[in-house]
């Protein structure tokens, strides 16, 4: 299995009355593992291998682009409760399609946590910034994610 690890702090204003992490957090904490794994780091050093959008939302010479959020769904196993080591939000793709991914997600607790707390799948689409259309996705980006396309998560999350 080939599976891109992200690991996103918690912050004291996650949690939520009932002291774990809000569910409408957990899709901030996916967003943030996304921008981590798919926008270049200022520091080349620490670029992942799926990082293909430049500042400018760029591929190579082709762009600049969008991703929007096609479809959602999350599947909650267990409540997250504030942690200061960072959660291990473990991510591939499931389906290319001519202008569209699906990307599953799996939050696991941090080192010395084996909870895993939810699994999750978004299908983002690539859009021009010009037209404001869908627009087929670059080979150079097809080429960065191929290595982590893996099976889909549990049917649960894709109803």
């Amino acid at each position: 299995m080939t599976r891109l690890h992200v690991p996103v702090h918690l912050r004291w204003g996650d949690m939520d009355a009932f002291n774990h992490v809000n569910n409408a957090t957990l899709v901030k904490i996916l967003e943030e593992a996304r921008i981590r794994a798919f926008w270049k780091h200022e520091d080349p050093a620490q670029r992942v291998d799926t990082a293909v959008f430049d500042q400018d939302m760029r591929v190579g010479e082709e762009g600049p682009y969008f991703t929007l959020i096609a479809k959602q769904g999350i599947e909650y196993l267990a409540p997250i409760p504030y942690q200061q080591a960072p959660l291990d939000i473990r991510l591939w793709f499931t389906r290319f399609g001519g202008s569209s991914a699906e990307i599953a997600y799996e939050v696991w607790g941090g080192p010395d946590d084996a909870t895993l707390f939810g699994r999750a799948t978004t299908v983002i689409v690539l859009v021009s910034q010009e037209s404001g259309g869908p627009v087929r996705m670059p080979e150079a980006l097809r080429a960065a994610w191929g290595p982590y396309l893996e099976e889909p998560v549990d049917q649960a999350v894709a109803r």
